[in-house]
């Protein structure tokens, strides 16, 4: 009897989804802080850019926010970016397929995403760093 039961407690912690363990709190990442003297445009291009490079497609644009969507095999992540000549903030919108779920009051995602926005906000940094040259 205690065989059977050990077996049914293995088959259960083997039976739970490999996307689970995957799985990352998803904060919105923090501010990025725009060097002084970098004017709204160049903060627009920047970003996009920084998308761009990292095959990320805008999906719409309007004074201060850029939205953006990621696409990679069955895999969408979406994004919006509010901007100003002082900060550029991410916020995850929506996702298909990257294991989104809320858990008592926190938000989980494929760890992947989170890799995926801190590369765009790793490249827009230097970016804008760039342009003050």
């Amino acid at each position: 009897m205690t065989l059977r039961i050990a077996l049914f407690l293995l088959l259960g912690l083997l039976a739970t989804p490999f996307s689970a363990m995957a799985a990352a709190e998803l904060v919105d990442p923090d501010p990025l802080a725009v060097p002084a003297g970098v004017d709204g445009e160049t903060v627009a291009t920047e970003i996009k850019r920084a998308l761009i490079g990292r095959g990320w497609v805008v999906t719409g644009e309007q004074p201060g926010r850029i939205d953006a969507s990621l696409h990679l095999r069955a895999h969408v992540a979406r994004v919006a970016i509010s901007f100003d000549t002082e900060s550029v903030r991410v916020n995850y919108v929506s996702s298909d397929n990257l294991d989104y779920r809320e858990k008592k009051g926190r938000r989980y995602i494929h760890k992947n995403y989170l890799s995926w926005v801190n590369n765009v906000l790793t490249d827009l940094s230097r970016n804008l760093q760039m342009a003050t040259l």
